[in-house]
C-alpha cells in the first residue's frame, strides 16, 4: 500500500517505485491491491480482521505520541484503507455474515470490538490526526449496523474530536477548518453505512447540534454536513420521518430564502447581483441554502429506479407516491431560478462591459477547472480554496475579493443547475409544479453567451434531466421549448469550433482562462478538451432522445416486417408524436434541423466518444423512416446520414465503433433503398464503386437473411468501394487484438480528465 521511499528496505515486498512506474498510476496499483484484500477477507474474515487490526497497532505505534512523521501519516492512510476495505468485505451482506459460524463471529466481534476501544481511547489532538482518527471511526460503520450498541460512543466521540478543534474562520492556515469538515463527513458516511442502527441516536444528535449551533461552535457548513447526515438516518426510517425531518432542517431556510426584500435587492436585475457581491456574509449563506437544499433532494425519497424513465414516472404516479421533497419545490425554486438568470446575464452585453474589473476577472476559470482540463492534480493553495470545499463561509483574511466571487459564481451555479436536474427526477411533482416558461426563460435566455464549460455543466447536470424524466403531455410545453436555443446555439459554436482545430489546428472557444501563467500549448490543450467535453455532452443529449423508455411507440425494424412493403402501410410522423420522443421531435423543425446537422456533422470530427454517443439517435431516426411516409425523413436518412456514416468510418479513431456504424448503413441500405433511389446513389458515388459491384452485393443481400452476414457484406463492399481508404475498417483489418494499443495516435485522443458520466458530484459542497 505504500510508495517506495529513501527509508525502504530491500525485500521481496514490491513497493511502488514512482521513478519507475510513473506517478500518476500508484491509485490503479492500490485499487488492484485493495481488491485482493477484499477477496481474502470475504472467504477468511477471522485472519483478515485479525491481520488488519494487528496492522493498525503497528502502524499507529505510541498512542499517547501527539505528533507523528509524514511517512507515519501515509502508512496510517494506507491501514485505514485497508480497514475499510475488510470491513466491507465482512459486513456488507455479500459475504452472507449472518450465515457466518457462532465462534467465528465471536472471534470477528471481538477482534473489532477491541479496535473500536482503542480508537475511543485516543486523545490526538493534531488536526492531521484528528482527521485520520475520524476516517478509522467511520470506517467501521458496517460493524456498527450488526453491533449497534457502541453507537453512542462513537457519536460522542466524533463530537469530541469536532469540538476539539478550535474554529479558525480567518487566517493563513485551513488545517483546523479542514479537520472539522472532515469529521462532519465521517457523520455522512456512518449515516449512510449503519444505517437503521443510528435512528434512536437522532435526537441526542439533533440536541447537540443545537446546542453548538447556539453556542457558535458550529459553522454554516459544517451544520449542513451534519443535517445531510440527518437526512440519510431519516431515509432508512420511511417516507413520514422524512418529511418530519425535512420540515424541521428546511423551516428556518423558508423563512429567509422566501423573503421579498433581499430578492428585490439583489435580483431584481443583473446589478443586484454585483451589489451582493459587496455583503460576502450574505453572499456564502445563499451559497450554503442552494448547497444544502441539493442535498435535501439528494439525500430523501426512495432510491430511484433504474428502468426506462417514462415507466418509473408512470409508476410513480400511479402508486400515489410523493416525494417528501415534493411539497418544498414551488418555495425552492423561484428565487433560484432568478438568481441563475442574474448570474448568466453577467456574460451578456452590455452589461458585461460596465462590470468592474474585479468581477471580470471573476468569471475566468478557477485553478482548479484549468487543472482539471489539463488533467493536473492541484494541491490548493492561498487564494485558490474552491467553494466545494464547504469552507468559505466568510471572505478569509488574505484572500482577494476577486476570488471569493470567481468560487462563489461556480458553486451557486454548478449547485444550482444539479438541483433543477434532481428535482426534474422527481417526474410530475416537478414538472406540474411550476411554470416552465420560467425554467426555460432563467436556463437559455443568455445560452448564446455562455463559455463551453457552462453549456456542458448546464446540459449535464439540467437538461438531460429535463428532457428525461418530461411527461410526454408536456413535451411540447418543456422539451421542444428548452431544445430548441440549446440546439441552435451548440451546432454554430460547434462547427465554427471544430472547423477551426482541424483547419488551423487549434479550437476556438468562447472560455476566458485568466492570466494563465505558462505556454501558449497549455490554453490550447483547454480550448481542445473544452470542444470535445461539450460535444460529447451535446452528443449525449441527443442519446437521451433516443432511449427506448422514450421511445415505446416505436417499432423495430424487425416488426415492420419486410422491406419491400408498400408505403400505404406506412404511418404519418404525427401518429408517434406521443409515443416516441425522437418522433416528436422530428415535427418541430425549428428544434430537428440543428439536432440534424450535428448528427451529420460529428462524423467529420475526430472524436469517436461524441460518435458512440450519437448512434443510438441515428437508429431511432433510420427506424423513423422506415416507419413513416415523411419523404423528407426518408431523403435525409438515404442521402445525409448514410453519407455521413460512410465518412465517418474514414476517421480511424471510429475504429472501436466500427461494427455500430457498418450496423447502420446495413439497416439504411436494407430498409430504405426500395423505397427512394438516394442510398444506391450514395454508393454509386463513392470513388472505386462500380455498378456490377452493387448488383452482385444486392444478389449476396438476397441470399442470406442473417444481419451478421450482411455486414461483412456491406462491410467488403465500402472497403471495396473506396479502394481501402476507410481508416476506421483498415485500422480494424490491420491491428486485430492486441497491436492497437501501440498503432492508435495518441496525440489525438489525450484523455484529459473524467467523462461527463464520472463527474456527478460537480458543485457539491460534501467532502465524501
Amino acid at each position: 500500500m505504500l510508495k517506495k521511499s529513501a527509508n525502504s528496505s530491500s525485500s521481496l515486498l514490491e513497493l511502488w517505485n514512482e521513478e519507475l512506474e510513473g506517478k500518476s498510476d500508484f491509485s490503479n496499483y492500490r485499487t488492484k491491491l485493495l481488491d485482493l484484500i477484499r477477496v481474502i477477507a470475504s472467504q477468511r474474515p477471522v485472519i483478515a480482521a485479525a491481520n488488519i487490526v494487528q496492522r493498525i497497532n503497528v502502524v499507529s505505534g505510541d498512542a499517547n505520541q501527539t505528533t507523528k512523521s509524514p511517512q507515519d501519516l501515509d502508512a496510517m492512510v494506507g491501514a485505514q484503507l485497508g480497514l475499510e476495505t475488510v470491513v466491507s468485505a465482512i459486513f456488507d451482506g455479500s459475504g452472507d455474515y449472518a450465515k457466518t459460524d457462532h465462534e467465528a463471529k465471536f472471534q470477528i466481534h471481538r477482534t473489532f470490538e477491541g479496535l473500536l476501544q482503542q480508537l475511543l481511547s485516543l486523545k490526538w489532538t493534531e488536526p492531521s490526526l484528528i482527521v485520520i482518527h475520524g476516517h478509522y471511526l467511520d470506517s467501521l460503520g458496517l460493524y456498527l449496523r450488526h453491533y449497534p450498541d457502541v453507537v453512542a460512543s462513537v457519536v460522542n466521540k466524533l463530537f469530541e474530536l469536532l469540538t476539539s478543534l478550535p474554529i479558525t474562520i480567518q487566517g493563513p492556515s485551513n488545517n483546523s477548518r479542514q479537520a472539522r469538515l472532515q469529521i462532519c463527513s465521517s457523520f455522512i458516511r456512518i449515516s449512510r453505512a449503519a444505517d437503521k442502527a443510528l435512528l434512536p441516536h437522532m435526537k441526542n444528535i439533533a440536541d447537540t447540534m443545537a446546542y453548538l449551533q447556539g453556542e457558535g461552535r458550529l459553522l454554516r457548513a459544517e451544520h449542513d454536513h451534519l443535517c445531510e447526515a440527518f437526512l440519510i438516518m431519516a431515509s432508512s426510517s420511511g417516507i413520514q420521518q422524512q418529511q418530519e425531518v425535512l420540515a424541521w432542517l428546511l423551516e428556518p431556510l423558508n423563512k429567509t430564502w422566501t423573503q421579498v426584500e433581499w430578492q428585490t435587492a439583489y435580483l431584481s436585475d443583473p446589478s443586484g447581483l454585483t451589489d451582493m457581491f459587496a455583503d460576502t456574509q450574505f453572499m456564502w449563506s445563499i451559497y450554503h441554502t442552494v448547497t444544502f437544499f441539493e442535498k435535501a433532494l439528494k439525500r430523501s425519497g426512495t432510491k430511484r429506479s433504474t428502468t426506462a424513465p417514462q415507466a418509473a414516472i408512470t409508476t410513480t404516479t400511479a402508486t400515489g407516491y410523493l416525494h417528501p421533497m415534493s411539497s418544498h419545490l414551488s418555495w425552492i425554486l423561484p428565487p433560484l431560478l432568478r438568481l441563475l438568470r442574474c448570474i448568466h446575464a453577467l456574460w451578456a452585453e452590455p452589461f458585461a462591459q460596465s462590470l468592474t474589473g474585479e468581477i471580470k476577472a471573476a468569471k475566468s476559470m478557477t485553478i482548479s477547472e484549468q487543472a482539471s482540463l489539463l488533467g493536473e492534480t492541484s494541491k490548493p493553495t492561498k487564494g485558490q480554496v474552491a467553494p466545494a470545499d464547504g469552507l468559505l463561509d466568510v471572505q478569509r483574511e488574505g484572500e482577494s475579493k476577486e476570488n471569493n466571487i470567481r468560487n462563489w459564481l461556480r458553486g451557486v451555479r454548478d449547485s444550482g443547475y444539479n438541483l433543477i436536474g434532481l428535482a426534474a427526477t422527481l417526474g410530475e411533482a416537478f414538472f406540474r409544479c411550476i411554470d416552465g416558461s420560467s425554467v426555460i426563460l432563467a436556463l437559455m435566455e443568455n445560452v448564446q453567451v455562455m463559455e463551453f464549460r457552462h453549456l456542458r455543466q448546464l446540459m449535464h447536470l439540467a437538461v438531460v434531466p429535463l428532457v428525461k424524466y418530461c411527461p410526454a403531455e408536456l413535451w411540447q410545453i418543456w422539451t421542444a421549448n428548452l431544445l430548441q436555443p440549446i440546439f441552435v446555439h451548440c451546432q454554430q459554436a460547434l462547427d465554427y469550433s471544430w472547423s477551426s482545430l482541424l483547419r488551423e489546428g487549434r479550437a476556438k472557444v468562447p472560455d476566458s482562462f485568466g492570466n494563465l501563467s505558462g505556454s501558449e500549448l497549455k490554453v490550447e490543450v483547454m480550448e481542445e478538451k473544452l470542444l470535445r467535453d461539450l460535444t460529447r455532452e451535446v452528443c449525449s443529449v441527443l442519446w437521451v432522445l433516443a432511449l427506448p423508455g422514450l421511445n415505446s411507440g416505436l417499432p423495430s425494424l424487425e416488426q415492420l416486417g419486410p422491406v419491400n412493403r408498400i408505403d400505404s402501410s406506412l404511418k404519418s410522423l404525427e401518429s408517434f408524436a406521443s409515443s416516441s420522443l425522437t418522433g416528436f421531435l422530428m415535427l418541430n423543425v425549428g428544434t430537428a434541423l440543428p439536432a440534424l446537422r450535428i448528427t451529420v456533422e460529428v462524423f467529420s470530427w475526430t472524436d469517436s466518444e461524441a460518435v458512440t454517443k450519437v448512434i443510438p439517435f441515428c437508429g431511432a431516426l433510420i427506424h423513423l423512416a422506415v416507419a413513416t411516409n415523411r419523404a423528407e425523413l426518408r431523403q435525409f436518412v438515404g442521402n445525409d446520414l448514410f453519407s455521413s456514416i460512410i465518412q465517418g468510418l474514414s476517421v480511424e479513431l471510429n475504429a472501436v465503433v466500427s461494427a455500430e456504424l457498418i450496423g447502420l448503413c446495413r439497416e439504411i441500405y436494407l430498409y430504405l433503398s426500395d423505397k427512394d433511389p438516394a442510398p444506391k446513389q450514395v454508393l454509386l458515388s463513392l470513388s472505386d464503386m462500380k455498378q456490377e459491384d452493387l448488383l452482385a452485393f444486392d444478389d449476396c443481400l438476397s441470399k442470406t437473411a442473417s444481419p451478421k452476414e450482411q455486414k461483412q457484406h456491406m462491410r467488403s463492399l465500402l472497403l471495396l468501394a473506396t479502394g481501402n481508404k476507410l481508416k476506421a475498417l483498415a485500422s480494424q483489418k490491420t491491428t486485430n487484438i492486441i497491436t492497437n494499443v501501440t498503432t492508435r495516435n495518441r496525440g489525438t485522443v489525450a484523455h484529459h480528465g473524467p467523462s461527463a458520466e464520472e463527474e456527478d458530484r460537480i458543485g457539491l459542497a460534501g467532502l465524501s
